[in-house]
């Protein structure tokens, strides 16, 4: 559950650096069987669902002129992180305007030490 909540916060912070101070960014985990699935949702400006691929390429920036701020990574670690977890990381336009991230992943068989 802990990589689970890593990839999670990792995503979270990536948007959470490209929006405006007034905008948040909501997290939603929920479990489905035997996956759990988590969307994280802003009210960003979103992406053109052509370049819902393209995001996860490394060092792309997508049009973001403060080459301050990374150097376009972040996407593409969470994505490797969650495939290599075995579970997905789609990005889905949000309603009213935005995109959603979902992280979509196993759930663990293991048990966690208390």
């Amino acid at each position: 559950m802990a990589d689970v909540i890593f990839v999670a916060l990792t995503i979270a912070i990536f948007v959470v650096f490209g929006l405006p101070p007034d905008k948040t960014v909501l997290i939603t985990a929920s479990r489905h069987g035997d996956h759990v699935r988590i969307h994280v949702i802003d009210r960003g400006p979103g992406l053109p669902p052509e370049a819902h691929d393209h995001v996860f390429q490394p060092f792309q920036r997508l049009g973001d002129r403060d080459n301050h701020s990374g150097v376009g990574l972040g996407l593409a670690l969470s994505r490797g992180l969650t495939e290599a977890m075995g579970g997905t990381l789609v990005p889905e336009e949000t309603p009213g305007g935005g995109l959603t991230m979902t992280v979509t992943l196993p759930v663990s068989s293991r048990s966690v030490p208390a």
